[in-house]
């Protein structure tokens, strides 16, 4: 592949609801440019985006995948992104280094919630967009209620390119609205038709949209407008690429990826309207390491180089794979970079074009293109690449928030690092996944996106590490306290031959106002009653026991106690029979000095249309949950609430559900509180049972 400068480039994320036919387009494109010399088909398995075994498997996307074609003298790199929400920390990779979005959507099914995220998704990132609407060959497919709801969305920016022509329920050609010709399929190629009569009446409001957005590009253009002058095709086209870049204009094709239909279409447009490298990004602001001062950098290959890395692959057969985009300068194979974020320095020996999981070798990457090298040792997703001399670190990745949680365990004893090794290594293609270690019940938690990506997780690490593991209901993190004052004594004696054991000590237990902390210790021995030496034994006693509290097992929070007497004999007491004397006041006083189990109250913050609103309040009210507030943001309604930890197991799943998808939360956890007493004994017997 040949190296393109950075204007002749194209990068764009393919972004759609799941099942939309993202891939399919995709793969259609890849074949009419003749990047592959067969069109693959997602439920044959074979399409050049989705490569990895589970997505052959499960046939979806799962993970982002770069497929650049050549195409009048330009380069397109399209970045195939997964529609299923599971799989949204993807989205966010491809987003990240494209310059446009390609939103598409089913003919068949219209526009769905899919559709809105993706929209959302260009929009955090300010990325012009252009919609296409496939499957227009299916006799369910309906243009016109499409745009219908896109214009009901986002208003009068959208402007149809193509106007579907049909003969007896089938879809035969299209007008092009830009041009105004008609277009008809003939076998494997196009001809030119004469635009139906019928169709005229309802072209001419959508041609005479597009003619406004054109004359308000200029006074120039305004007046030949009203003038009623032609505009030439080249006014028309270069009108509407300004129109696009700034977000003004939408254009909407259709056609069909399944079966190859205005996909040249497509890709003319997608030159001719979408944004270069150096229009979209012409400056990127960057911070300099040296400075701490953010600084522009310009999208150009004489400035010096620096790049971002957005995507890691783990083969196993090859190693670590880094897709990276060049944000300025030439990168050439056999450099040595400078890793901003890790302050190591990494060697370059070969440079790649990733096509799918085809590597095809090339000398350089230009500013604005794509490309992937292997076998970086200290480089993560997210990392920026640059010349040490001007060391610079460019804006990371944002992905979701990970909430969706899973304890894991393996299948076999003694697959524990096998299971730790596996996961590293798939943290390491998608940072969405999260482990954590909960000391307190014995367990190792995952979090993820939704129970599909959990799921898929599970399913990796058994075909790509041989490692088998299963997911069950986690633990909450229960903690206890107590809420009564208690004096009590705690007296180890024992005699056998030679020296004995013998501790003594009398303390007074009482809540400590602060949760946060496990205890709090004093001594107010008089006469030395207990010698000095032993009052870290009696501590350490303390420290151990609050480990694990009477009720349920469950660690102890919010308790004072003080050493107030005691006594010791002088040759049998000992540090150990202190700690020991200590463990046995505690668990007597502990528990007659009214315990009581708390849970931690976690705090929620759910963004949703305002149609739900109803439902998902009186849904976190069934929860045990407090309302606080509702605040409007953004066109919707945030709901603020307190819920107890233990009542969200399963929300992610729940608020998608409830929301067609179109919810979104955050929660973190609060505090704790004391657990209602007819739900304290059921966590108490559990325990029991458990133990």
């Amino acid at each position: 592949m040949k190296s393109y400068s950075s204007g002749k480039i194209r990068n764009i994320a393919v972004l759609g609801h799941g099942g939309s036919g993202k891939t399919n387009l995709v793969e259609a494109m890849a074949f009419l440019s003749g990047a592959t010399k067969r069109q693959g088909k997602v439920y044959e398995g074979n399409t050049i985006s989705d490569f990895d075994d589970e997505e052959i498997k499960r046939k979806i996307s799962m993970a982002t995948s770069v497929v650049p074609v050549e195409w009048e003298n330009h380069k397109i790199n399209l970045l195939d992104t997964p529609g299923y929400f599971d799989f949204a920390g993807e989205v966010k990779e491809a987003i990240r280094v494209a310059d446009s979005a390609l939103i598409v959507i089913s003919g068949r099914t219209g526009v769905a919630v899919g559709t809105e995220k993706s929209w959302e998704h260009a929009e955090e990132r300010q990325l012009p967009k252009m919609f296409f609407v496939t499957d227009m060959d299916d006799e369910q497919a309906n243009l016109y209620d499409i745009l219908n709801d896109l214009k009901e969305l986002y208003g009068k920016r959208i402007a149809p390119f193509q106007v579907p022509i049909r003969e007896n329920g089938e879809f035969v050609g299209f007008v092009n609205v830009i041009k105004m010709e008609g277009r008809k399929f003939v076998k494997d190629h196009i001809e030119t038709c004469e635009i139906p009569e019928t169709l005229k009446e309802e072209i001419e409001p959508i041609r005479e949209m597009i003619l406004e957005a054109v004359a308000e590009r200029s006074e120039e253009l305004m007046e030949k407008y009203f003038m009623q002058e032609e505009f030439t095709l080249e006014e028309i086209q270069n009108a509407l690429h300004e129109g696009v870049i700034e977000g003004e204009v939408i254009p909407v094709l259709c056609g069909s990826g399944k079966h190859n239909i205005g996909i040249q279409v497509l890709l003319n447009s997608i030159v001719k309207y979408m944004p270069s490298p150096t229009e979209e990004h012409a400056t990127l602001l960057a911070k300099d390491i040296d400075s701490q001062e953010l600084i522009n950098i310009k999208c150009s290959e004489d400035e010096t180089l620096s790049a971002l890395v957005f995507k890691t692959i783990i083969d196993p057969y090859i190693g670590k794979i880094s897709l990276f985009r060049v944000y300025s300068g030439i990168l050439k194979s056999d450099a040595t970079l400078y890793n901003s974020n890790q302050e190591t320095t990494e060697k370059i020996n070969h440079l790649y074009c990733l096509r799918g999981k085809q590597q095809i070798e090339v000398k350089e990457i230009k500013a604005g293109d794509i490309g992937a090298v292997t076998k970086l040792s200290a480089t993560y997703t997210g990392d920026t690449l640059c010349n040490k001399e001007r060391p610079i670190e460019l804006e990371g990745i944002q992905y979701p928030e990970s909430l969706s949680v899973m304890a894991i365990r393996p299948k076999n004893k003694g697959d524990e690092d096998k299971i730790s090794s596996g996961l590293q290594k798939l943290i390491e293609e998608d940072p969405t996944i999260k482990v954590e270690i909960d000391s307190a019940n014995h367990q190792e938690l995952i979090y993820g996106l939704g129970e599909q990506h959990l799921e898929v997780v599970v399913s990796k690490l058994q075909s790509k590490f041989n490692v088998e593991v299963e997911l069950y209901k986690p633990k909450v993190p229960y903690k206890e306290t107590i809420k009564g004052k208690i004096k009590i004594q705690g007296k180890h004696k024992k005699q056998s031959g030679g020296h004995g054991q013998y501790g003594d000590v009398i303390i007074e237990f009482e809540p400590l106002t602060d949760l946060n902390r496990a205890y709090e210790f004093e001594e107010k021995i008089f006469g030395g009653a207990v010698p000095k030496n032993f009052f870290p034994a009696v501590e350490k006693g303390l420290e151990e026991s609050v480990q694990k509290g009477v009720l349920a097992g469950y660690p102890v929070v919010g308790l004072k106690a003080t050493l107030v007497d005691g006594s010791y004999h002088p040759v049998d007491s000992s540090e150990m029979a202190f700690k020991i004397a200590t463990t046995i006041a505690f668990k007597k006083g502990v528990q007659e000095a009214n315990p009581i189990l708390l849970e931690p109250i976690v705090s929620v913050r759910v963004l949703i249309p305002n149609d739900y609103m109803g439902d998902i309040i009186g849904d976190l009210n069934k929860r045990r949950g407090r309302v606080l507030g509702m605040v409007p943001l953004d066109g919707k309604q945030e709901i603020q609430a307190e819920v107890p930890m233990s009542e969200m197991f399963g929300y992610t799943t729940d608020l998608r559900s409830m929301t067609q998808g179109r919810g979104t939360f955050t929660m973190k956890i609060e505090r704790y509180e004391q657990v209602p007493s007819e739900l304290q004994n059921k966590v108490i017997e559990e325990s029991k049972k458990e133990a």
